[in-house]
């Protein structure tokens, strides 16, 4: 048990260390042009991937099967969870946000360009956002989860079942979840990943959210052995918000203070959301080493 231990950190390492090896190579791009859609947004595509090459090349480097990244589909349910649960805690936080009047609902400026896009200028608005929702919320998963799975294969792919060997799902989730955090920071303080909060308030929301999300995401995909569940939970979650409600919300003088990855509300939900996947931890059965 001791050599499978030790086994077990010697692989976390090694992923580490080519992780943000790798990144640092697309943090210099995206630092040194100071925005994430600089080269057509392929620096972020390329960061997004540097997990999953490094899950790939630590898997070799120990002589493991590919296989052992549970590329298998597993039970249809956890998938269909994983796309509507980022949905459920986005819808919560949001409407919390228009109730309030921190952001308003609908964005008549936004809704105006989804029209034209689509060839919709003639339809009421209502009509627009509901076609918009339908329309990206299916068809836009595909893109979404592509560049979610490039993370997913490094993080709950191989990081989590590596901790998960040796500690329990509470401490592997705050693990892997400040670890993700923390891959996320050189973008979020030398780049444009904010949504224009001083440094240290997004930093904060973030990382609240991101660690949070971390305690969802390590329980479904320990749950249904499946690495499909963390991308589309990835993909669902960046979605929803980054697509459809962060820009169909107007901002009010004070909307960035609360709205999307950055602001106060989502992380607050996503801490309770988190909460509860905890109280469920006793369902996932621990690997044999």
């Amino acid at each position: 048990m001791e050599t499978s231990v030790k086994q077990a950190r010697k692989a976390i390492a090694i992923f580490l260390l080519i992780t943000f090896g790798l990144s640092s190579i697309f943090y210099f791009l995206i630092i040194h042009t100071g925005k994430l859609n600089s080269g057509f947004g392929i620096y972020v595509v390329g960061l997004m991937w540097c997990p999953a090459l490094s899950g790939l090349i630590t898997t070799k480097i120990l002589k493991r099967k590919i296989s052992g990244l549970a590329w298998q589909w597993g039970n249809p349910r956890y998938q269909l969870w994983s796309y509507l649960t980022p949905l459920i805690y986005a819808l919560i936080a949001y409407l919390i946000i228009w109730i309030a009047g921190w952001g308003i609902f609908f964005n008549k400026d936004y809704v105006t360009q989804i029209a034209k896009s689509f060839g919709w200028s003639n339809l009421p608005a209502g009509l627009t956002i509901i076609l918009y929702f339908l329309f990206v919320g299916i068809f836009g998963m595909a893109e979404s989860t592509a560049s979610g799975l490039g993370e997913e294969i490094g993080w709950r792919g191989f990081l989590v079942p590596e901790f998960f060997k040796i500690t329990s799902y509470t401490k592997t989730s705050l693990f892997v979840g400040i670890i993700w955090a923390l891959w996320h920071f050189p973008i979020l303080i030398f780049a444009d990943y904010n949504n224009g909060t001083p440094v240290w308030y997004g930093l904060t929301c973030f990382t609240v959210m991101v660690v949070s999300i971390s305690f969802v995401f390590t329980w479904f995909r320990l749950k249904s052995n499946s690495i499909w569940t963390a991308a589309i939970l990835h993909g669902s979650h960046n979605l929803f918000i980054q697509a459809i409600f962060t820009p169909l919300t107007k901002n009010t003088a004070h909307t960035k203070y609360f709205i999307d990855e950055f602001g106060a509300v989502l992380p607050v939900i996503c801490f309770i959301t988190a909460i509860y996947f905890w109280t469920k931890r006793k369902q996932l059965t621990k690997p044999a080493i």
